[in-house]
């Protein structure tokens, strides 16, 4: 039997590793028999099982490289983890919550899979978004096989995220994705498809499909009941469908795959029939919705009894042998569960801890940097200071790179390159002549699917890369929601700092545009400043545009860099060049006028329509009214307001959005809160009406805020 050890006999695999793929399919199984059990004792307070799913998943992790390849696993995946190199006692770390669960440290539910040492990209509980993510990963893993530099740090600079993020590749990784069947019904699932089929990436999909989506059947989720007949057109793609209770079958689809991906021939998708033998959760019951026939139909099928079984009879492991490999998983597992229940729980102190980089803080003094006077003295627009900036950028840091709608000279090239076309770049122009300069794969368009962008974008800067996109119009912004607030806000905090991913996102956004109407001149900035882990920022002139935007690209947060329409080419706010280190630390008003009297806060395009009302109020009444530009949102300068406010004492908050439920609005309570006794009057804020901007102007002027609604607002404040 010794030298059988190294013969392959089944799907390649040697007496060896068949043992160890039964050990792992077992010891996967068991522990979530203990996860079950201690959640019935109350020492765990969820609990969702991979049963079922042990083969498929067990072939996929023994076909792939841990701490080479890449992974983005759902739920169900505690088998290739396992097989990848998790530990038991991990996974039961996490299912008590405890401090020092290498995932999240107490903050996220079990069975979210996190492993920084073997490439297991921390996952959230939503479905489909991780493969954007994965889509994301394998971009990043080719660009740094074609751009060798960009992974080097940046040369002991505290100010650049870089210092703080290793950077490893390998030029023929594989990154994998799973997702169950129900979740294919999901649009990011399809999106994702459509940039690994284009692009040709490295990403083996599994679709694990147990033929329910918690009680809904395969057939009520896919059309025809089978999602590998919908995908079979895709280009690029090698596609397998197998049996995934079946564990030689499934390696050796797995194997296929892999070797596929590894070859740079494109994406796979292994689609394996599983079964679910337990309940979606122990919060779900099944027999609810299942008949017992098809529970024992399914029952029949475990994954786990059919190895056993297979084993015994090919002569590979007798009946003494079984007992004695699942003693000593019992055994394992028994001690893992006994140190997870003894471990520390995590404190309340640490719970803000990795809201934002412990590392490079945007708010810092390292981001206080003057401007240098240059040879270039003209005066710029905001939108051409932009712009400049992302070419600064872009020379200094090959780790940037531009994606959104249009925001390419022009995706086919061959006559830009010859100069017969002038090139786009972008609907505004922002983004003219990046890519000319900075090469196709650094500066290119993305399909016309938002989520597409961030999701994309996610992957790419949990890998230490730095994508800098663009949303074309913030009312456009919906779909990409789902990524922005559960996956780029998210990815520190619950990951407890083991993976981040600080970008940008640019997003013109904001009316006053004559004819821009419903679709084309929204704010709701409120609906952002209300995620935390995610930075804002919202310029109202050039030289504060290519500041905060130039902090934005160095920080260690994921950043929304709100950019006014009706400010790009404004003459309001133009300035010079002030050089390509000029920073701005996010977190600090300007005082754009000072005064005695009143003070309004704002930001944006009310700025300098601000400016004008209170050198109306200078001239017609005699008040001197302070103008506080916020210019950061989040983190916005207390410490700022609070000074002016205890001068003036009177206080106005103005904003472009709706007034109710409007970002004013937490700034007008918390000082009525915390300077009510230095007030001398109510705080009073202005704000659109409680509408949606119309195309006509005759309507759009009443809606928005105007220069003569500040003024009245003002004046009624003065006279109380």
């Amino acid at each position: 039997m010794a030298e059988s050890s190294d013969v392959a006999l089944a799907g390649g695999l040697t007496r060896a590793q068949l043992i160890e793929f039964y050990r792992l399919m077992y010891l996967s199984r068991r522990t979530d028999d203990r996860e079950i059990l201690l959640k019935r004792q109350q020492k765990i307070f969820f609990q969702i099982s991979c049963a079922g799913h042990e083969a498929l998943l067990v072939a996929a992790g023994m076909a792939m490289k841990p701490s080479y390849d890449w992974f983005f696993p759902y739920y169900r995946d505690r088998a290739i983890c396992l097989a990848l190199g998790s530990t038991v006692e991990a996974q039961l770390l996490e299912a008590v919550g405890a401090a020092d669960g290498p995932a999240s440290g107490g903050r996220q539910m079990p069975s979210h899979w996190t492993d920084r040492k073997i490439n297991i990209v921390s996952p959230s509980s939503a479905t489909a978004t991780q493969c954007l993510h994965a889509v994301g990963c394998a971009e990043a893993g080719r660009y740094y096989s074609n751009h060798k530099n960009a992974a080097k740090k940046a040369s002991g600079n505290p100010a650049d995220y870089r210092e703080y993020k290793d950077v490893t590749f390998h030029g023929d990784e594989v990154t994998y994705v799973s997702i169950g069947e129900g979740s294919t019904s999901q649009g990011e699932f399809w999106e994702s498809l459509n940039t690994a089929s284009n692009l040709k990436l490295p990403v083996v999909y599994v679709v694990e499909d147990n033929g329910y989506a918690i009680s809904t059947p395969v057939e009520a989720n896919t059309p025809g009941g089978n999602i590998s007949k919908l995908v079979a057109n895709f280009p690029n793609f090698h596609f397998a469908e197998v049996d995934g209770t079946d564990p030689i079958a499934s390696y050796e689809a797995m194997v296929k795959a892999v070797a596929y991906c590894r070859a740079g021939k494109g994406p796979a998708l292994v689609h394996g029939h599983v079964v679910r033998p337990y309940s979606h959760s122990l919060s779900d019951d099944e027999t609810h919705y299942r008949s017992a026939e098809e529970i024992e139909i399914d029952a029949l099928k475990d994954p786990v009894w059919k190895m056993q079984m297979w084993l015994q009879r090919e002569g590979i492991l007798d009946e003494q042998g079984i007992k004695d490999l699942e003693r000593k998983v019992d055994e394992e597992i028994q001690r893992a569960t006994d140190r997870a229940l003894a471990a520390v729980l995590p404190q309340p102190d640490s719970i803000l801890k990795h809201v934002y980089s412990e590392d490079l803080k945007p708010t810092s003094e390292l981001f206080d940097v003057k401007p240098q006077a240059t040879a270039d003295k003209s005066e710029h627009t905001m939108l051409d200071l932009i712009n400049v900036c992302l070419h600064d950028e872009m020379r200094r840091d090959e780790r940037i790179v531009i994606f959104g709608e249009d925001v390419a000279d022009a995706t086919r090239d061959k006559d830009l390159r010859a100069g017969k076309l002038k090139g786009k770049g972008g609907v505004f122009k922002v983004t003219h002549g990046l890519q000319k300069e900075f090469g196709n794969d650094r500066v290119f368009n993305s399909p016309l699917a938002e989520a597409n962008i961030v999701g994309r974008a996610i992957g790419m800067a949990v890998r230490g890369m730095k994508p800098v996109v663009e949303i074309q119009f913030f009312d456009y912004i919906w779909p990409a929601v789902h990524q922005m607030r559960n996956e780029m806000a998210l990815m520190r905090w619950r990951s407890n700092g083991t993976f981040s991913c600080p970008m940008v996102i640019r997003v013109p956004m904001g009316g006053y545009l004559t004819g821009g109407s419903i679709y084309h001149s929204q704010s709701g900035e409120s609906i952002f400043t209300h995620t935390p882990g995610v930075r804002i920022v919202m310029p109202s002139n050039a030289l504060d545009a290519i500041g905060l935007l130039r902090t934005a690209i160095r920080c260690d947060d994921p950043v929304i860099f709100l950019e006014h329409k009706n400010l790009y080419r404004s003459v309001f706010g133009r300035s010079e060049y002030p050089g390509p280190e000029y920073t701005i630390p996010f977190g600090k008003a300007a005082t754009v006028k000072a005064g005695k009297d009143l003070t309004i806060i704002t930001y944006g395009a009310v700025v300098p329509r601000a400016l004008e009302a209170a050198r109306k109020m200078e001239r017609e009444k005699g008040v001197d009214v302070e103008v506080i530009d916020l210019r950061s949102l989040t983190p916005y300068d207390w410490e700022a307001i609070a000074t002016s406010v205890k001068k003036t004492s009177k206080v106005l908050v103005a904003h472009e959005d709706m007034l109710s439920w409007g970002y004013g609005a937490e700034i007008a309570a918390r000082i009525g809160d915390e300077l009510f006794h230095d007030l001398d009057a109510p705080v009073r804020r202005v704000g659109a009406m409680d509408t949606f901007c119309a195309y006509q102007p005759v309507l759009e002027d009443v809606i928005l805020p105007q220069v003569e609604h500040l003024f009245k607002a003002m004046s009624d404040l003065a006279a109380f």
